[in-house]
């Protein structure tokens, strides 16, 4: 197990603390942290190395927050469990998708402090790992990947605006990289914005200020991520920048704007226009080009592959010989839903990794069940047996989507059949 070196900075910032959590902060000190508190508000400008929630029931009614914290954070957090939290199934999930892992209130203080170090090696491992790129985040053989990678092509070189639409986790801002990356811009500013965080005083100075992000991506790439949450007064600011390529500050000073725009939404802008919150005009100027990511559920085959590398990934910087997944893990992960879609998943083998130790990474150590039960009927024989058939190629490309001509064989069927049946499921 990678653990964190007697002479390594160790900061821990505790969010929203309890009188109990406050408590064990002097064995936390003891143990080599240097321990700071904020509120959930505060968490956003502070400095850490290892992040701890108190997670309280209304905390998830703020969920948004906690994921803008936790994802811009670029480390790992650990939930601590409020008693008086409902713990459904929603609450599971979302621990699931975006802690490390969590603790019950009052802690285990032994159990709490392995956690820590083992987030801090893998921390340590995702900033090497970040620092190295993630163009390989874009792996899949499947059809919506191969289109994906078709319009990144086409569009990159482009100097229109773009609209990436997908789900929470996806790689929008992965996929505004690459834009910038293949575009005439890559030696200018790629400058990044999240539209729904602060606000709407705070967003129109740090976005239209004279050290703001439109100023700032002069030369470059803006990407506003989240727009559908751009506060409805900002809206048409910025489309009248974006239409006139100047921006005007209050002191009467133009500064002339050469700047692509990209942004990201997992809503349907028409839909907010259509309900008044979004502005016309400014969804038009948007939607000249359209990026849809599919996620991570219905492209299953991409699922084993880019498992592996982030699994290798992992392995190679912890200098450790590579970990591999077991039967039940690969069956697991195929049948998740995966809400949280990518990230989800580089999370879960993050954590499967430092779990697994030597062995095998097994579903428990992804925080999936091995064997999910439901005896709900769904519909009628020819429904079933197209589950079955569709079941039946992922699990096969998830062993063996190395080797098609074996994956194909394994099944009982020629390899012409086996990729008639892929693209029919729209797995290839």
């Amino acid at each position: 197990m990678l653990e964190a070196t007697s002479s390594a900075p160790r900061r821990l910032l505790l969010v929203d603390p309890c009188d109990h959590c406050r408590r064990i902060l002097p064995h936390l000190e003891e143990a080599g942290w240097t321990v700071s508190s904020q509120n959930l508000d505060q968490a956003l400008a502070a400095s850490y190395d290892i992040g701890l929630l108190r997670l309280r029931g209304d905390h998830l009614e703020r969920a948004e927050g906690i994921k803008h914290l936790i994802s811009r954070s670029g480390t790992e957090w650990i939930a601590l469990i409020d008693p008086l939290t409902d713990t459904g199934a929603g609450v599971d999930e979302f621990i699931g998708e975006w802690f490390f892992d969590a603790v019950p209130l009052p802690v285990d203080l032994p159990r709490l402090q392995g956690l820590l170090g083992r987030a801090f090696g893998i921390a340590r491992l995702r900033g090497i790992g970040n620092r190295r790129g993630d163009q390989n985040e874009l792996l899949g053989q499947s059809r919506p990947l191969r289109d994906l990678r078709k319009q990144l092509a086409r569009l990159g070189p482009c100097e229109k605006p773009v609209l990436i639409v997908g789900e929470s986790g996806s790689g929008k801002e992965l996929v505004a990289r690459t834009l910038h990356r293949m575009s005439r811009r890559v030696a200018g500013p790629f400058v990044s914005f999240n539209c729904g965080v602060l606000p709407e005083v705070e967003t129109a100075n740090l976005l239209f200020g004279h050290q703001g992000k439109l100023a700032s991506a002069n030369g470059g790439t803006l990407f506003l991520d989240a727009v559908h949450e751009l506060p409805p007064g900002q809206q048409e600011r910025l489309l009248s920048c974006l239409r006139s390529k100047t921006l005007r500050h209050a002191d009467g000073e133009v500064l002339s704007l050469d700047v692509r725009v990209l942004a990201s939404t997992r809503e349907e802008l028409s839909d907010l226009v259509e309900q008044g919150t979004f502005h016309p005009g400014l969804c038009q100027w948007l939607e000249q080009n359209r990026l849809q990511i599919t996620p991570l559920r219905k492209r299953q085959g991409d699922i084993a592959l880019l498992a592996g590398y982030f699994v290798d990934l992992y392995s190679l910087e912890a200098g450790r010989r590579p970990s591999h997944f077991s039967e039940e893990a690969l069956a697991a992960m195929v049948r998740h839903r995966w809400p949280g879609n990518v990230r989800e998943l580089a999370s879960r083998v993050r954590r499967g990794y430092a779990l697994a130790e030597n062995g095998p990474i097994e579903a428990d150590d992804l925080g999936l069940q091995s064997a999910p039960v439901d005896g709900t009927l769904l519909g009628t024989l020819e429904d079933y047996k197209r589950r079955a058939e569709y079941q039946a190629l992922c699990d096969a490309l998830a062993h063996y989507s190395s080797n098609l001509s074996h994956a194909a064989k394994v099944l009982g069927v020629s390899r012409p059949t086996f990729y008639r049946l892929l693209h029919k499921h729209q797995l290839l």
